[in-house]
Parts: structure tokens; sequence; C-alpha cells
């Protein structure tokens, strides 16, 4: 399990442990805010390809998932 604190989540680098189409480093570019202020999701970049993706941001809490930083 990745220790994530949500302060620092965003632009943090992450590594998809089973890449799809060629995708395997992306950057956290963007916060999604409940009206509580609380995070509910981020928006992840591919840097081969600037594709964009929604997430919910505790999927990057699973080490089977994503690896923190590029690896």
């Amino acid at each position: 399990m990745n220790r994530i604190n949500p302060k620092k989540l965003a632009l943090s680098k992450w590594t998809a442990v089973h890449p799809q189409y060629q995708q395997k480093h992306f950057i956290v570019t963007q916060l999604f805010y409940a009206e509580d202020d609380k995070i509910v999701a981020c928006e992840i970049e591919a840097v081969i390809n600037q594709q964009t993706y929604t997430i919910d941001w505790h999927e990057l809490q699973d080490s089977g998932r994503w690896l923190m930083g590029w690896q």
C-alpha cells in the first residue's frame, strides 16, 4: 500500500505496474474537491502522449497497480 499525503498529491509522478497502450508514466495534473474540501478524484496525464484520465485518488494507494515516482 502506497502512503499518500493528499496535500502533496498535485504534480506527483506515478508508474503503472501494468501499462496499457505503452502508457506507463503519469503525472497528477489536477485535483477535484468535494464541498467539504476533501479530495475526491484526480486527473492523471500520460507523459508519452498527454492523454488524461480521471481516477479516484485512492486507487493510487494500491501498490499492485501504481508505484510512486517513475520506475
